[in-house]
């Protein structure tokens, strides 16, 4: 079941003759929203479960111009966006999915549980917004299917296809459906994982890291709410979004505006704009003392507040680390008086060999974090107790976590404007 296309050539709309061997199904898309770069937003946009009931969504009447399609049956732009890669898919059309609810909602895209009518396959639409086929959108779309095009692995999330629509302003991405994220099982579990479900967690992970680094693959925004977790536990990294390539041979310019704050590297906050697998690594660190610690170990509401909570923990940088990066907010942002580092005082009722472990992924300096790959052999995995197999973690009912966000976040929205109060 797919789109019937209406072939323009000179630019004017023809008129088709009505196909009557079936009723004619309106698009499932709605009016074209600014922008569509895929940057998620705090609470991310993720392919996982959702709350409240099933109900399908009704499809509202499309309005506009209809889609020019290329012989291959996707729209030209899309073709000249993605190039060769737009050939590992078959051309589908939104009409051949039928929404059911929608289990995220960020700044630039919605995602939406929905069931494909052809192979009655429950999967995530990822909604792309654009704004007139904006160059800089269409720009950030088509990276994130090259990225996962280039990516196949068990901890890496699937995109199953672009779905295009009879407007020339939408697109969906396609993704295998995941009920949970780490985030929201946290949260039900009240920070509380035992040694092995914590290996099992950071194991799969860093799996995933270790294909997406071998592949010259930056994440670039790894956090909880990223990170997606099926019925039967395992674990994908998603929202590739910042995702974008890089060569570690030469050094290349890219933004520094990337990751969520509290996950965010040191280097990234002092300005950055040349940097490697060390700002993934971090985020990984901070997520396995976040999963032992119980909550966030550095919640921090501004950038300066952030880089003061890492100097605190993790040691202010010495006066060779200045001298080697020459970062930009240098002046700026370096602290006035040495902070020592605390990190094995700080965490010291953690297991013995995560210590290690987690003061090599919280090096301030990147090329201090190793690889995922040295991380995957430390004696943090090796020590008993061993990490728990993914299908004896513990098993949830259908998650709640949009709900969940949307009640953290209001909550840290309140004490943020609480304390300013308070300091007036």
């Amino acid at each position: 079941m797919g789109c019937i296309p209406t072939i323009i050539s000179d630019g004017r709309r023809r008129a088709a003759a009505p196909d009557k061997r079936r009723p004619r199904r309106s698009s499932s898309e709605g009016e074209a929203p600014p922008h569509a770069t895929a940057a998620g937003s705090e609470g991310g946009e993720s392919a996982r479960g959702a709350p409240g009931k099933e109900r399908p969504e009704p499809e509202p009447r499309p309005a506009g111009r209809f889609v020019v399609r290329s012989p291959q049956g996707w729209p030209p732009w899309l073709v000249a966006a993605v190039g060769h890669a737009i050939g590992k898919f078959v051309p589908r059309c939104a009409d051949s999915f039928r929404k059911l609810a929608k289990i995220g909602e960020g700044t630039y895209s919605n995602v939406y549980k929905a069931r494909d009518l052809v192979t009655g396959k429950t999967v995530a639409l990822k909604k792309v917004r654009f704004d007139n086929l904006e160059a800089e959108s269409i720009k950030f779309m088509a990276r994130e299917i090259l990225v996962l095009t280039r990516l196949n692995h068990p901890n890496v999330i699937k995109l199953e296809g672009p779905v295009t629509s009879r407007m020339s302003s939408g697109l969906y991405l396609a993704f295998e459906y995941m009920e949970h994220d780490l985030s929201g099982i946290a949260a039900r579990q009240n920070g509380k994982f035992t040694e092995p479900q914590v290996k099992c967690y950071m194991r799969q992970l860093l799996s995933g890291l270790e294909h997406c680094h071998n592949h010259d693959v930056l994440h670039r925004d790894i956090k909880c709410s990223n990170l997606l977790i099926d019925n039967e536990g395992n674990l994908k990294i998603a929202d590739f979004g910042l995702a974008t390539f890089y060569d570690p041979e030469r050094k290349q310019v890219m933004t520094n505006r990337v990751v969520t704050l509290w996950y965010r590297a040191p280097e990234l906050l002092l300005g950055a704009t040349s940097y490697g697998i060390g700002i993934d690594l971090w985020s990984a660190g901070c997520i396995l003392a976040e999963l032992l610690y119980g909550k966030p170990i550095m919640p921090g509401r501004t950038e300066v507040e952030q880089l003061h909570k890492i100097f605190k923990l993790c040691g202010s940088p010495s006066e060779a680390y200045w001298n080697k990066f020459k970062l930009p907010n240098a002046n700026i942002f370096k602290p006035p008086q040495p902070y020592a580092r605390c990190i094995a005082e700080t965490f010291k009722d953690f297991p013995p060999s995560a210590l290690p472990l987690l003061e090599t992924l919280l090096s301030i300096d990147p090329d201090e974090r190793g690889t995922a790959t040295t991380a995957l052999n430390s004696e943090f995995f090796a020590a008993e107790p061993h990490a728990c197999e993914p299908s004896s973690l513990p098993k949830y009912p259908p998650s709640k976590e949009m709900d969940l966000k949307l009640i953290k976040e209001k909550t840290r929205r309140l004490v943020f404007f609480h304390s300013i109060f308070l300091s007036a």
